[in-house]
């Protein structure tokens, strides 16, 4: 029997349960699908730097300007605990590279291309250089009184023609341009200017650069000080003949006061990202033994500061170190990696007896690729081994989290409540699946549409990543998002080529791509149709860059789709070994010879000497300045399917380079093109 107080208390929670679950199903209804123009409703948290000795993290928050549709980039704080949110630039700056004093009383950040400088105990922020060209890699002396960063240096040469008769006030065509350097393009820079990146150093009070290091060499990677602040590590590629050797970087120093170079390291392969350690005995890095293959896991090494006794420290790790950071103590390195798609965190000890102790602390870093589901993600060392590192999910791009080795991670900001707080993302569940070929088991994910009924039909994308050697992963995909959206399953898989599957599996396409991946990929699609809720006579297939490629291929080699869409794709592997931008490095490390050398295997591996196969209504789409998959293949494919009366039509999008989503309008409008496109063919008959 109840008490009166005993009732009142029951009766009152079983009213705020019920108020309670009435407006949860209230948000949940009111919530709707996402709409192209969210991405401007997009935020992301990324390069987390801790502040010493204190709770506090900086990071780079990134937004979309729908003014100038723009991403823009600006500095927050935040305690470890998620508390004090607040910015630390303002609003008109693009705010990046964020790094602490030693002491932790100013945080040095570049701003529109200058260094500023925020002082913590008074909170002021100035500008306190006045460079030619923007700085990278800035880091601070050990003593705090000097920031080290890499800078362009232009080279001034005049034209060796020079034309006579012209009038004085007379208006001629503008000159031509004379090149004669061996990487004269690049995509997202264009056509580049003369001259090479070069090591200076600055006093953090501002004045005037000084360059460290010469030469026609390019001195571009991270940086690093000697405990004693004598000497400043670098990696680079030193060489003569440097682009006959694309990769083949060694680790260097160069002494402060003399500017004498020293060479640590000498292997054929690239040795990059040298680390001091804490206690500045020891140099980490990361390292690969060339072999010319198109994907080699980089291990991570470590060797005394003078380059003796040097070792590999992840030599069972078969997979490849994206980042690292020592721990305090000098004892161990935290490294990053992706392994089957999820981005890991670990700790890996430096004691020759504990080499393969890798301990695993989280799983789920990423979400800095919020287009489409790439893997990549961001980290810092916090005091008491406590790492701040950017979180992936399905649901949303990247947040910042807090976690310790052995305990679950605490995520500490919220950027896109507001968007998930309005619109149901779609979910995203995991695959695995054999391959025909060989029964390997090929991983994967499906996103299913806002109010998804397993019980209904739908249609289905396929949706293929580029690379081809990368990964797709369990992290928020905007375009896929949108697609699904629109009411589509969305397929995307890891076939083989992938990596973070070790790199055997990687290589399987090695001087054999396209081949058995699209195999892989056609059995995915089966295992999806398998489950019994997706029309088989309304499948759409996507892809961008190698995805392109392996869209092509597909309509080359199958007509079970209703319509394609092939984004910034290579169809013809001889015109773009001699037009891509990194052009010295496909033609050494993608094909067995030179394309005159052996052009029955570029021929044999292009989608174009399938294209007399297609069938299947294809749209193409890429940038105009895409200097790394050029739009010649665009067109080259463009005018084939023209010539053949296949329903065909092409995208060009001005002024994009291969990284489309870069212009928040271009985001939308590359899954609005491939939507529009599968919408008119959807409910045609075959």
């Amino acid at each position: 029997m109840f008490k009166p107080k005993h009732f009142i208390t029951t009766a009152t929670a079983l009213l705020a349960f019920f108020s309670y679950s009435v407006a949860a199903l209230q948000t949940e209804s009111v919530k709707t699908p996402l709409q192209y123009d969210d991405v401007f409703l997009l935020e992301f948290a990324a390069a987390p730097a801790p502040r010493p000795s204190s709770e506090e993290v900086v990071f780079v928050r990134t937004w979309m300007d729908r003014q100038t549709d723009r991403r823009r980039t600006r500095l927050w704080t935040v305690q470890t605990d998620g508390s004090q949110l607040q910015p630390l630039t303002a609003a008109d700056q693009n705010a990046q590279q964020p790094t602490w004093s030693p002491s932790g009383d100013r945080l040095a950040y570049v701003a529109d291309g200058q260094i500023h400088m925020h002082w913590a105990d008074s909170g002021r922020n100035g500008q306190i250089s006045h460079l030619q060209h923007a700085p990278g890699s800035l880091t601070w002396s050990p003593n705090g009184e000097w920031l080290a960063f890499t800078m362009f240096t232009p080279e001034q040469r005049s034209a060796p023609v020079s034309l006579p008769g012209k009038p004085e006030g007379a208006e001629w065509a503008a000159a031509p341009i004379y090149i004669d350097s061996r990487q004269y393009r690049a995509d997202g820079a264009g056509y580049l200017p003369a001259g090479f990146r070069h090591i200076y150093i600055m006093p953090a009070e501002g004045g005037t650069p000084i360059q460290l290091t010469t030469g026609d060499y390019n001195h571009s990677s991270s940086l690093s000080w000697a405990a004693d602040g004598s000497k400043l590590y670098f990696s680079a590629n030193r060489r003569a003949d440097e682009h006959k050797q694309p990769i083949n970087t060694e680790i260097y120093s160069v002494n402060i006061a003399t500017r004498a170079v020293t060479q640590l390291t000498d292997r054929y392969g690239p040795d990059n990202n040298p680390q001091v350690s804490p206690n500045g005995e020891w140099i980490a890095y990361t390292g690969v033994d060339d072999r010319k293959l198109a994907q080699q896991n980089q291990r991570l090494y470590v060797m005394r500061t003078d380059g003796s006794n040097v070792r590999v420290l992840t030599e069972e790790l078969d997979q490849h170190i994206d980042s690292f950071e020592w721990a305090p103590n000098s004892q161990g390195v935290f490294v990053s990696y992706v392994q089957e798609g999820h981005g890991h965190l670990a700790y890996q000890p430096l004691r020759e007896g504990r080499r393969g102790a890798l301990q695993v602390i989280a799983t789920d870093v990423g979400g800095l690729s919020y287009s489409r589901p790439y893997s990549g993600g961001e980290f810092a060392v916090l005091a008491n081994n406590r790492l701040v590192y950017t979180q992936a999910s399905t649901q949303r791009p990247a947040e910042l989290a807090v976690v310790r080795s052995g305990r679950d991670a605490t995520t500490i900001t919220q950027l896109n409540r507001d968007l998930l707080a309005k619109r149901e993302i779609g979910r995203v569940e995991e695959i695995w699946y054999p391959s025909s070929v060989d029964e390997r088991p090929i991983h994967g994910w499906i996103m299913y549409p806002p109010g998804f009924d397993a019980n209904e039909q739908y249609p289905m994308i396929l949706e293929i990543h580029g690379g081809p050697h990368t990964a797709y992963g369990p992290y928020f995909a905007m375009e896929l998002q949108l697609m699904a959206a629109q009411g589509y399953v969305v397929l995307y898989t890891n076939p083989r080529g992938s990596t973070s599957y070790g790199e055997d599996f990687a290589n399987l396409i090695h001087h054999n791509y396209p081949s058995h991946d699209f195999d892989d990929l056609m059995d995915g699609v089966d295992a999806l149709l398998a489950k019994g809720f997706v029309n088989e006579d309304e499948l759409f297939i996507t892809g961008g860059s190698g995805g392109g490629v392996l869209t092509t291929w597909s309509i080359g080699h199958t007509d079970r789709f209703r319509a394609a869409a092939a984004v910034n794709p290579v169809i013809n592997w001889f015109s773009f070994a001699l037009n891509a931008d990194m052009y010295n490095y496909f033609s050494q490390y993608w094909f067995p010879a030179l394309p005159w050398e052996n052009p029955e295997h570029y021929l044999k591996y292009s989608p174009i000497s399938y294209v007399g196969n297609v069938k299947t209504p294809t749209l193409l789409f890429t940038g105009e300045a895409d200097h790394r998959t050029p739009i010649s293949e665009t067109e080259q494919y463009y005018q084939a399917l023209q010539l053949l009366g296949v329903d065909t039509a092409m995208v060009r999008v001005p002024g994009a380079s291969h990284a489309l989503h870069t212009r928040p309008s271009n985001h939308m409008a590359k899954p609005a093109y491939v939507i529009y496109w599968f919408e008119k063919y959807r409910n045609q008959d075959n």
